[in-house]
């Protein structure tokens, strides 16, 4: 088996798992009635971007190869390191999951006896989804050996991120006021002590 096939089968792996991860919440979602959707066609076109470079474009090229113009040599460390990142990925993609619980939504909602939550993951960033969304993109990147399949991750990251995280502060600064502001002051957005 090359390097190459072995990081494809971490990536596949990785996707299901976080399609594992994600289902529950998003059962258990569909039963607290919603107070406030902010959903927008900006809102569709992110999430539809972030498919794209996550999911789509990656499975494409795992199933057929395409496009093998862009590919270029894999190595073990690359894999092994794409490995972990990917790991990270989706433990922050639970812990964000696990901590949001019934607020949790795939778009701009706010939910029945809605909570601000600052903590887990929450403590250190306000978005920590959008920091599991960009591992799974670094970790694309590192795990398949394809220019343009790994900069699709991180394009549809970008665009996701770009065009929602405006939208999602200014409604937590509606709702919540005063208590988010000082939550804002005190985190960053997505990278600890960076950004």
């Amino acid at each position: 088996m090359s390097i190459a096939s072995i990081g494809e089968i971490v990536w596949v792996v990785g996707i299901i798992a976080w399609y594992v991860v994600r289902y529950p919440f998003e059962r258990r979602a569909k039963r607290v009635r919603v107070m406030s959707n902010r959903r927008s066609t900006t809102d569709t076109i992110g999430l539809a971007a972030a498919s794209l470079g996550l999911a789509i474009v990656p499975a494409l090229y795992v199933a057929t190869g395409i496009p093998r113009f862009a590919d270029y040599g894999a190595h073990l460390w690359l894999v092994g390191l794409g490995a972990l990142v990917f790991a990270a990925a989706l433990w922050t993609f639970r812990r964000t999951h696990k901590e949001l619980g019934r607020n949790w939504s795939i778009s701009l909602e706010i939910r029945e006896k809605h909570k601000l939550i600052s903590t887990g993951p929450y403590a250190a960033v306000r978005h920590p989804m959008y920091t599991s969304f960009l591992l799974m993109g670094i970790g694309q990147m590192l795990l398949l050996s394809n220019w343009v399949v790994g900069l699709a991750g991180l394009l549809g990251f970008a665009v996701l991120f770009f065009l929602r995280v405006g939208k999602e502060e200014r409604l937590m600064l509606e709702f919540f006021g005063p208590e988010y502001r000082a939550y804002m002051d005190r985190t960053k957005r997505i990278i600890p002590y960076i950004y």
